[in-house]
């Protein structure tokens, strides 16, 4: 069927066209329908769009396809083995966050307690602690120089702490406050730099910021309800983030123009933790539903969820191991979930933790990942 006809059959003939004279006659069920070239454009519009959408429905089927056969062919994981081979405790209370060192051996952990610490997680000796004006110590970051922290929490603000200076010299001393919200900071992340930082807030707002102005260079609005995590396109040349929120939505935004370039809202409750696949064409995210999901980017679509009926309480964090064959998932019952990410099946639980497990992330290396918890204490597991 040629685009005229099917246009033509869509919406009928051109009473117009009529009047002015025939431009293409075209016969549907022995009926004659005469089209002007402005009504011909429109049909041929149409029908692009049309065969568009067809081609998508298409792709995204043998997207699903490919899916299936890549996980029915890829090889069993072997025996899966992972132990505790450091336990950090210093906190006085609840871990609630913690961020790698790129030296691959320094982590900064953050906790209910207002104390942010800098340790060594091959001695577990602490290097650097700091008290914040204020409990509940949300978010942590390291900056990517290994040269400076940022924190942030019931303050509103993310502070920015400088660690080349004499140790005998107090971090506080040093404090720089770099962002302002008008409710907590959930989150925060260097870019690429440290000359930029990322945030999010309870206010439902990610903004980015100079660190060195404390300007506020980009805002970005969409969130319905308090932002609670983002992570950072991986690319050295991305300009893209991702954020969760306790409006069950991930939103995908350009730091550039602060616009959202894409939207998924499959949970059924709080997004907790978001974290790219290593490659960038993915990411995971995990719920107070008690899910964890994957969406590719290119398909525009959820491609993957990891749960089991077993399985009742919440994700509270993500990652992924280096190759991205491994999920990591920190839940709310104290235990840690391993995924085989291309089956969809758990390889393994790991137990060690006394209380919810708030927080985890993979060493840059992909040696051994940190997990932070309620029960006071960081675990390295390798």
């Amino acid at each position: 069927m040629c685009d005229q006809t099917f246009a033509a059959s869509t919406f009928g003939s051109c009473e117009k066209c009529k009047d002015i004279g025939p431009l293409r006659n075209l016969y549907i069920n022995s009926d004659q329908f005469n089209y002007c070239s402005l009504c011909v454009e429109l049909c041929m519009e149409h029908a692009a769009t049309y065969m568009m959408e067809m081609a998508h429905k298409r792709s995204l089927v043998f997207l699903s396809y490919l899916v299936h056969q890549v996980a029915e062919r890829a090889e069993a994981l072997g025996q899966f083995v992972m132990k505790t081979r450091r336990t950090l405790k210093g906190h006085g209370n609840k871990v609630l966050c913690m961020d790698w060192c790129r030296d691959k051996r320094r982590i900064v952990s953050s906790s209910q307690d207002g104390k942010v610490i800098v340790w060594d997680a091959f001695t577990t000796n602490k290097e650097h602690a700091v008290t914040m004006p204020c409990t509940w110590v949300m978010a942590c970051a390291y900056a990517p120089s290994g040269c400076a922290v940022a924190c942030g929490g019931l303050d509103n603000k993310c502070s920015v702490y400088p660690l080349t200076f004499d140790k005998n010299e107090s971090m506080a001393a040093k404090k720089k406050s770099v962002a302002m919200h008008t409710n907590y900071l959930s989150a925060c992340s260097f870019t690429n730099s440290d000359m930029q930082i990322l945030t999010a807030s309870g206010d439902g707002t990610c903004a980015l910021w100079d660190v060195e102005s404390g300007q506020l260079l980009q805002s970005f609005h969409g969130h319905g309800a308090d932002v609670l995590c983002l992570d950072l396109a991986p690319s050295e040349t991305g300009h893209t983030f991702v954020s969760g929120g306790c409006d069950k939505k991930a939103m995908v935004w350009d730091m550039r123009s602060g616009q959202c370039i894409q939207s998924f809202e499959t949970h059924e409750s709080d997004i907790n933790s978001v974290r790219y696949y290593p490659s960038g064409d993915a990411f995971v995210s995990g719920s107070d539903d008690a899910t964890c999901r994957l969406y590719d980017l290119r398909a525009d679509r959820e491609v993957a969820v990891y749960s089991k009926d077993s399985i009742i309480f919440g994700a509270s964090s993500v990652d992924f191991s280096l190759s991205g064959r491994l999920l990591f998932a920190g839940y709310n019952d104290y235990t840690i979930n391993v995924w085989d990410v291309l089956k969809g099946t758990r390889v393994s639980i790991l137990f060690g933790h006394e209380n919810r497990v708030s927080t985890l992330r993979v060493s840059p290396d992909g040696t051994a990942f940190c997990s932070g918890s309620w029960d006071h204490t960081l675990r390295i597991w390798a």
